[in-house]
């Protein structure tokens, strides 16, 4: 298997193990993953990096409050007075509701589903500090947490409910995380695109004492025309340096 990819990997199944032990990992959990990679000191200790910029605590549980910033400590306060008035259940209540919402009680899921409200908030200040909102991370988990409640029935007995449950609240914020990560790179991708090509129009209209066409940019800078005119599109046509359809109306 190539290098990069069994690093890769091993590097999931490390932040895998970490959410099933209250998100902490020991050194030595970390050194025997990467063992057969024969990471050096410095590859290891960014490794370790990784997972603390993660919220992966190294030997005990990172402290997620110092992850949230005011506004968030404000909007988990706001959250959890309005949980306030859901009454408490026992172990003994919960196990009976999950009976029952197994069955397909709508009631019982409907109960069952307020019970884990607040495991979802928790859960969602382990991802806290990753570049989204503590709010969207809260609210990807309560519709995963709706849709597992409602897949209750497959499962063998009560006593897997929870785990299945809580996975799928993280499954969901960890996408969120990792679809919004994939979107700024995308986002960084089309603002060097449009700034490359706003730069060598500024840099030709100075030259010539007059805005460009898209023609006469390809042909002087190289970009094709195609890349040129993406580069409108994206800006929204804003690149002032460049002469363009509405520019002539």
């Amino acid at each position: 298997m190539n290098r990069e990819v069994l690093f890769a990997q091993t590097l999931e199944q490390l932040r895998k193990l970490a959410r099933e032990q209250g998100n902490c990992v020991s050194e030595e959990q970390v050194r025997d993953a990467f063992a057969s990679l024969d990471l050096n000191h410095d590859q290891l200790q960014l490794v370790f990096d990784y997972l603390v910029k993660h919220n992966v605590g190294i030997g005990q549980p990172p402290d997620v409050e110092d992850q949230l910033s005011d506004r968030e400590r404000d909007y988990l306060q706001d959250y959890f007075n309005e949980l306030s008035g859901i009454p408490a259940r026992s172990q003994g209540e919960i196990e009976a509701l999950t009976i029952s919402a197994m069955a397909g009680e709508e009631a019982a899921r409907q109960s069952l589903t307020e019970v884990y409200l607040q495991n979802v908030a928790d859960i969602a200040k382990l991802y806290a500090g990753q570049g989204v909102l503590l709010e969207d991370l809260i609210g990807e988990g309560n519709v995963a947490l709706a849709l597992g409640i409602g897949m209750l029935g497959s499962l063998e007995g009560p006593e897997e409910a929870p785990g299945m449950l809580m996975r799928l609240v993280m499954d969901a914020m960890e996408e969120h995380i990792r679809v919004n990560a994939s979107n700024e790179r995308t986002d960084r991708k089309i603002a060097r695109k449009v700034n490359k090509v706003a730069d060598k129009a500024r840099e030709l209209a100075e030259d010539l004492q007059r805005k460009v066409t898209p023609e006469e940019l390809a042909r002087e800078t190289g970009i094709s025309l195609y890349g040129i005119r993406e580069a409108m599109r994206m800006s929204g046509n804003t690149i002032e340096d460049i002469e363009n359809a509405e520019d002539e109306l």
